[in-house]
């Protein structure tokens, strides 16, 4: 992975700046990842820590994170052991991927104790453990790895800290010239040219193997074999000049094959346009920020999507049954006319026939109608049973149109949800699942005797426009809920996508330009169904022009006096805009 001990330094350097503040509040917004708010060189800073198995990380964030109801034990022992207490040291293991950080904090007695906290970047074995360095002992890990998981070293509370397995490697910063020709002469040949350092010294990942050949060889690839030990020292030396001297241009773009990269240090490598960072946590920020978040969510949703799918499928086969019922039903009159053509003709049909064909007096050209019958019934019997068909299906044609109108509205309803879950956060998420207990559709898992929280209000997504002026943003049913029919006022703008599902969207105040009804514009085409569509159709009007029929699904309203505008939505701008997660 791009994650290298590079990286890891980059990140340890930039995190110096926190060093001697007050990690004031802490929480845990999922399994893996803790967020740290701390006070340090003058201002407020928010730190993740994060052991996911897929996107491990650890950097400075501007980023909202939902804060749990219940906060996970891990967490709280965070709070117990280093909430309230100050950042004695951060610190970088060699040149792996693993990360110190010293806390000082007064226990309940006053005494001075110091905790650490291990953050151990390893891909799907990353972890984030809290030692007792005077004695060794482990308080807890976010994840637990037991004797049965591992032989090599257990993570639970009360057993002693064991480190990763050693890979003994070089140090890349502590290494010269004899010692990397050295290296270099002792390396198996491998195809690339530059692949043998990844083997041989620490903290280097095969993208910064592959940029060292890139630049020994002038951008070319690099010849096969090992290649020139002279240009492979040269581009060496001159990386790991500026590593070992924090000069670090972290950047993303693309390799050669396509693929999204990023790093702490200026790349070659890099096909197309290269994007570059004024700091390590910006750059890892916008490369993992938003796959960890769909990555994290897409796992916490799973069941709902699947529960949601199947409900959708059932509808949309139970809408296919009712369209053929309907046919059947708007054939009623054709049984009405047969059971009356039967019944004067009955002397001339006999039990057992099939068919009869009779002339059809309704008819304006007296044609014949060729009459279906059942064998096992008597010429009556069948001319009855037209009868109870025309009846039964002339009453049950109301209550079929009913059944297909309720039934279209549940597809609907359903697809919504599922937009809303393509884009959800995790608090999002947790929304659309009590909306959906709520409704009935799902069951109350929640322990009995435990009391929920009275006028709870759902979390809203407000974005701050160019011009100075609040754009609330619902991405679920509770939400819109709120923000349209109790949050807002009357002479509040309220957007959202003609006929396409998506967020409602409200301007709070009057008296802002175009710049502002256009940023609101936008992102209520972003988070809708067409975000990948231009020209989206959006309706604005005032609140006091929208409402909610009685007994509609939540987030259903119907409006007037409203304005269309047509936008193409516009990721760079919506990131551009400064947003934050407020609780009602």
């Amino acid at each position: 992975m791009a994650l290298d001990g590079i990286v890891t330094r980059a990140i340890v350097h930039e995190l110096q700046t926190i060093v001697g503040g007050r990690i004031n509040k802490i929480h845990q917004p999922s399994s893996s990842d803790i967020i740290m708010q701390l006070r340090a060189s003058g201002g407020n800073k928010r730190l993740l820590l994060s052991a996911n198995p897929t996107y491990p990380r650890v950097h400075l964030t501007e980023e909202s994170f939902p804060n749990p109801l219940e906060a996970p034990m891990f967490c709280m022992l965070l709070r117990k052991h280093c909430e309230g207490g100050i950042v004695e040291a951060i610190r970088q293991v060699g040149m792996e991927r693993i990360i110190h950080i010293d806390v000082r904090q007064r226990d309940e007695l006053g005494d001075v104790s110091v905790k650490r906290l291990i953050v151990e970047l390893m891909g799907r074995h990353s972890n984030i453990i809290l030692v007792d360095p005077a004695t060794g002992t482990q308080l807890d890990g976010i994840h637990h790895v037991t004797p049965a998981i591992s032989g090599y070293r257990v993570v639970m509370p009360g057993f002693s800290y064991t480190e990763p397995p050693q890979q003994n490697k070089l140090d890349p910063l502590d290494t010269g010239k004899e010692n990397f020709f050295s290296a270099w002469q002792n390396a198996a040949e491998q195809n690339g040219g530059a692949g043998w350092i990844v083997g041989a010294y620490s903290g280097l990942s095969p993208l910064i193997a592959e940029e060292i050949g890139r630049r020994a060889y002038g951008g070319d690839r690099p010849p096969q074999g090992n290649g020139d030990p002279e240009k492979l020292w040269a581009a060496f030396d001159q990386l790991m000049e500026d590593v070992r001297n924090h000069r670090y241009t972290p950047v993303t773009g693309d390799n050669e094959a396509g693929k999204p990269v990023f790093s702490a240090v200026r790349l070659t490598l890099i096909r197309g346009e290269a994007k570059t960072y004024g700091s390590i946590s910006e750059c890892m920020e916008e490369y993992f920020g938003e796959k960890a978040l769909r990555d994290t969510v897409k796992q916490k949703t799973s069941d709902l999507l699947r529960f949601l799918q199947n409900e959708r499928n059932k509808n949309i086969k139970k809408l296919s049954n009712l369209e053929k019922d309907l046919g059947e039903a708007e054939d009623a009159e054709r049984y009405r006319i047969w059971g009356e053509l039967l019944l004067p003709s009955l002397h001339l049909i006999k039990k057992g026939d099939r068919t009869a064909e009779l002339i059809n007096y309704y008819d304006a050209e007296q044609k014949t109608e060729l009459i279906p019958l059942d064998p096992l019934l008597t010429p009556s019997e069948n001319a009855q049973r037209y009868f109870k068909k025309y009846n039964k299906f002339k009453n049950s044609l109301a209550v079929i149109d009913e059944q297909m109108r309720k039934t279209r509205e549940e597809i609907v309803y359903l697809e919504e949800l599922l937009q809303q879950l393509s884009y959800a956060s995790l608090s999002d998420v947790d929304e659309i699942r009590e909306e959906l207990i709520q409704q009935g559709y799902l069951r109350d898992r929640a322990k009995k005797g435990k009391k929920k929280k009275k006028n709870d209000r759902p979390t809203l997504h407000v974005y701050t426009s160019s011009e100075g002026f609040e754009i609330c943003v619902g991405k679920n049913n509770l939400q819109n809920e709120y923000l349209t029919n109790r949050l807002a006022g009357p002479n509040d703008t309220w957007l959202h996508t003609k006929d396409i599902p998506g967020s409602h969207v409200v301007i709070r105040g009057s008296g802002f330009g175009d710049a502002t009804l256009n940023e609101a514009a936008q992102l209520a085409a972003y988070f809708s169904q067409a975000r990948e569509s231009s020209s989206v159709p959006v309706d604005s009007t005032l609140i006091r022009y929208v409402r909610k029929p009685s007994g509609a699904k939540p987030g259903f309203v119907i409006y007037d006096h409203q304005r269309t505008l047509f936008v193409t939505p516009d990721e760079q701008l919506i990131k551009k805009l400064p947003s934050a997660v407020k609780n009602g």
